[in-house]
């Protein structure tokens, strides 16, 4: 296959001094002074870290100098997924490994809203942080808060979602939290399965310039868990909001009053840290439980030896608190960077708004989506030319594939002698699978390498692994921050039938990728039908959920499709009632409900009216061989029509297929 770009000739070369500088570089060193090991490159390196995974893993252990109460004393008990154990007997916090970084020569935070003018910082102090942290733990102590109670949250990403964040953590509570964007029944879906006992919410937030009142939404939901005991509310959208009508109800500054040292409770290694959320195409959204220790060890890894994020630098990635990278964001804190913070929209009040943070912030990493550096091109701004971007050494991309045009347009118009990496991971363990290297050249299309300790092979449908083809994105040895388990799925059956049903015993992400003789790799969009616009995925049950219950639509299907250039099609598709009709109020109805409901993020990009949804033998919809079929795939290779109840009703989407031809050609010309 050819290089996505059509050209083998890298974009970027790293410097010897960032070479010489890096972080993995100091790790190489380390490794062969304190362990004898030697590598001759990263790639060589990626092979012993997959190929003795107990000897990588406890690496890092001593490399990064973990505190534990109490020692491993075995690194992994087996190899099999699930049921993997790392680090047995050792005990921990991971709140304690980002307080062991306290400096007070430089901030902990730094924040900005668009509700702020252009030019104000919200400064936080590793001191401040210390003493919020300290005063909310206590105070949820005295609300009863034990080891293993969940703690919601429904919040932005400001500097207090990463206080309460901080200190649940420290208590040994488990943590969980869903952007205010999200609708009410999106919310309760997600928190009613792990039975909070209190709930940290804001009055509201801005977005594009216009507010949007929360507090009947948080009354909404508390309404629906009846475990809640307490709830804090952060006027946010208005410093005069008063929790007085919402149940038990105290606010923030009251919460916080008191003044207490931190105390970290030491947990087990896989001690649950936080629930996140992955969507499946059916049933409720999958509460994806992640431990203390291996997500310490991971985004240590990921942060350190992937990013090369290093001490005193500033790092920022534009996601909300929905989604998983709000998490790794965080854990900059743990290599000692000072973390930037953003809420709002970043086309608000234009395409400039967070190359402007970057300047007025120093942002040496900029993370974001290739989503939103599509939308840079299309805006035809100049971030390099209007402002200044010097401290700036490296650019992330993440949430779908970044196409070769979009790493041109970095080095034409953002900065010429800069560092990309388009990383691709998934929720499900909180970082990346494929990432990049400072240590490696960059390549237009494409991601650099295979994370450290990730066994990432690209399989056909036999189970045989590929070089130079596309393939199922599999992991075949386990990872430290690969669930723990999933929430109210004690016979790990869930789990199972999420990553193992293709090939048992190898995590099947539902990506598909292409790995090159180079050791580098290209993405090619979900294999699966979870619904990845912007990076936010969304189960195709959920916008069922709120479609189907409008009293004029019988049945539905949704599918995305990726285009050219990170653009994404998204149909919805309807089987209405008899004598009802599509017309426009039913079209804004339907759009404002997958608004307001779910979330703004996934919105159909057009509706269209069917006879009837295809479906299988056993009455599933048939989402992936839709997508196939819109993608191009030829019918047969698609789908078994003798696996259907009602292969007729494929024609239509036959249609279809070539609007979405036209509209990939029309993509590729933009």
């Amino acid at each position: 296959m050819e290089n996505p770009s059509g050209n083998e000739q890298p974009l970027w070369l790293p410097p010897v001094e960032e070479r010489k500088n890096a972080n993995i570089t100091h790790y190489m060193q380390w490794l062969a002074t304190e362990q004898g090991q030697t590598f001759q490159d990263r790639e060589e390196l990626w092979q012993w870290s997959v190929e003795h995974l107990e000897d990588f893993w406890a690496s890092l252990w001593h490399y990064f100098r973990i505190q534990s109460s109490r020692p491993y004393s075995i690194v992994l008990t087996q190899h099999t997924m699930p049921g993997a154990r790392w680090f047995t007997d050792a005990r921990l916090n991971y709140a304690a490994h980002v307080f062991r970084n306290a400096n007070s020569q430089r901030p902990a935070l730094l924040f900005r809203s668009e509700q702020q003018s252009l030019g104000e910082l919200t400064e936080i102090s590793w001191a401040e942080l210390q003493d919020t942290v300290g005063a909310l733990a206590h105070a949820l102590q005295q609300m009863g808060v034990q080891p293993g109670d969940r703690v919601v949250a429904y919040v932005p990403n400001i500097p207090q979602t990463v206080m309460a964040f901080l200190a649940c953590a420290s208590l040994g509570a488990i943590w969980s939290s869903c952007s205010p964007d999200f609708g009410t029944s999106s919310v309760v879906d997600r928190f009613q399965q792990i039975e909070p006992t209190v709930l940290i919410a804001v009055d509201g937030y801005q977005y594009g310039g216009k507010a949007f009142e929360r507090l009947t939404t948080v009354k909404e939901i508390q309404q629906a868990l009846p475990t809640l005991r307490h709830t804090i509310l952060i006027p946010y959208l208005h410093a005069e909001a008063s929790p007085e009508d919402l149940n038990n109800a105290l606010l923030w500054q009251e919460v916080i009053s008191e003044p207490a040292e931190i105390i970290y409770e030491q947990v087990p290694f896989d001690h649950p840290l936080w629930i996140l959320y992955s969507s499946g195409t059916t049933g409720l959204p999958k509460a994806i439980v992640q431990g203390h220790g291996g997500i310490l060890l991971e985004h240590l890894k990921a942060l350190a030896l992937e990013f090369d994020v290093k001490p005193g630098e500033r790092l920022f990635w534009f996601t909300t608190t929905g989604w998983m990278m709000w998490n790794l964001l965080i854990s900059g804190l743990l290599v000692e960077a000072t973390v930037l913070l953003y809420d709002g929209s970043p086309a608000y009040p234009d395409m400039h708004t967070l190359w402007h943070f970057a300047e007025e912030s120093h942002m040496t990493f900029f993370g974001t989506s290739a989503g939103y550096i599509t939308s840079c091109m299309k805006a035809g701004i100049e971030p390099g030319q209007t402002w200044n971007l010097n401290a700036l050494r490296a650019i992330g991309s993440t949430g779908s594939p970044l196409p070769p045009e979009g790493f041109y347009w970095l080095y034409e118009h953002v900065k010429r002698d800069i560092w990309i990496t388009s990383v691709s991971g998934g929720t499900d363990v909180c970082s990346a699978f494929v990432s990049g290297s400072i240590l490696l050249p960059v390549y237009a299309g494409e991601l650099q390498c295979r994370s450290l300790g990730a066994m990432v092979q690209a399989f056909d449908e036999q189970g045989q692994s590929l070089i130079d083809a596309v393939g199922e994105l599999v992991i075949t040895e386990p990872m430290p921050s690969m669930p723990l388990f999933f929430w109210n799925d004690p016979d790990y059956r869930r789990y199972q039938e999420s990553y193992f049903v293709q090939y048992p015993g190898v995590w099947r992400h539902g990506d598909w990728i292409r790995i090159t003789t180079r050791g580098s790799a290209v993405i090619y969009g979900r294999s699966d039908s979870t619904i990845n616009r912007m990076g936010i995925r969304m189960g195709s049950s959920e916008i069922y959920r709120v479609v189907e219950s409008l009293p004029e639509v019988m049945d539905s299907l949704i599918v995305g499709i990726e285009l050219p250039h990170g653009n994404y099609y998204l149909p919805l598709f309807l089987v209405l009632r008899p004598g009802c009709q599509l017309d426009d109020a039913l079209q804004t109805t339907i759009k404002r409900e997958l608004r307001t409901r779910v979330s703004p993020h996934h919105v159909p990009d057009d509706i269209l009216v069917i006879a009837e949804v295809p479906r299988t033998l056993s009455g599933k919809k048939l989402e992936v061989p839709i997508k196939k079929i819109l993608m191009g795939i030829a019918l047969e290779k698609a789908v078994s029509q003798d696996a259907l109840s009602n292969p007729q009703a494929l024609n239509y989407f036959l249609e279809v297929a070539q609007r979405v031809a036209l509209l990939k050609v029309k993509a590729s010309s933009v």
